[in-house]
């Protein structure tokens, strides 16, 4: 495979494949849901706006009309959202090959889910933990199977506190409390394949990162908005490196994907390193302990 300019042509035919995409009526998860759909996967948009859905499946049909694509409703921003969707879809398929954790909120100001966890760790990290720790019965009936969780450059910057992961005795900081929910991502990853090591029939665990992608992420961020629109790479580009986690045959337990070029910002995906933050194994299983306590959900 060549590895400097791995691209959707580098896709294998995804023929019998169930692939679920958390987020996916804009920017990275509407793209992936277009390729692998493209490439006769049956996909289910895991979505909280079921119309705009709709909008996003016509447009697919037109360029594709053999295209595969369900609507299911999920809002990571509630655990009794997460456990409805699973019950439906549990119901209704007998495999899940791939699952991508996609579906993520960027600085926004200081909010709190209905179960009361700060907004973007809650989204970002402990919706799709529950999500994953739900779907794994399913995922661990499916030869094959594979887990992507989708981080950022941001988690770079993230020092996640566990006294206070809600933020409510500290000065709220949205810039870094996105950080923290990314680098989460990455310890819920680096421990999945932990505990998972040499059980058999166990998911493949993959991560990635888009590097700066013009999203609608940016929305709440004035000047990210403003240089994105100039800087960051086009969103058929950012989503690559979450394609690869999802289908190269020869990715790894625990392989971080990431754009090439320009301190991993934009390029096509390559094999990239988490900071040394990242790799502390005692965060990540405090993590996990504290997101098993805070979800209910136990793997």
């Amino acid at each position: 495979m060549k590895n400097s300019k791995w691209t959707n042509e580098d896709i294998p035919n995804q023929s019998n494949k169930v692939i679920i995409i958390t987020g996916a009526t804009s920017g990275l998860g509407k793209q992936a849901t277009k390729v692998l759909a493209s490439r006769n996967a049956k996909v289910t948009m895991a979505v909280r706006n079921t119309q705009k859905a709709e909008v996003v499946v016509k447009e697919i049909l037109k360029d594709y009309p053999e295209a595969k694509i369900e609507i299911s409703q999920l809002d990571l921003n509630s655990l009794d959202s997460v456990k409805s969707f699973v019950e439906t879809f549990t119901k209704n398929n007998k495999q899940l090959d791939i699952l991508i954790n996609n579906a993520g909120v960027m600085m926004c100001p200081y909010s709190k889910t209905k179960d009361g966890f700060e907004i973007q760790m809650g989204v970002n990290h402990l919706g799709h933990f529950a999500l994953t720790g739900l779907l794994m019965p399913l995922l661990m009936n499916t030869q094959s199977s594979r887990v992507v969780v989708t981080s950022s450059i941001a988690h770079k910057t993230g020092n996640i506190n566990f006294d206070d992961i809600n933020w409510e005795s500290r000065q709220y900081n949205t810039n870094k409390a996105y950080s923290d929910s990314k680098l989460a991502n990455l310890y819920f990853t680096h421990e999945l394949v932990r505990k998972f090591k040499g059980v058999e029939n166990a998911p493949l665990f993959t991560t990635a990162h888009p590097g700066w992608t013009k999203t609608e992420l940016d929305r709440h961020s004035g000047t990210a908005e403003f240089l994105g629109n100039i800087l960051a790479q086009k969103v058929e580009m950012g989503t690559l490196p979450s394609l690869r986690a999802a289908t190269d045959i020869n990715a790894q337990p625990g392989d971080f994907f990431g754009p090439k070029n320009f301190f991993e910002a934009r390029g096509y995906p390559v094999k990239v390193k988490p900071n040394k933050m990242a790799k502390n194994e005692e965060n990540a299983k405090k993590l996990w302990n504290l997101s098993e306590q805070l979800t209910g959900v136990k793997f």
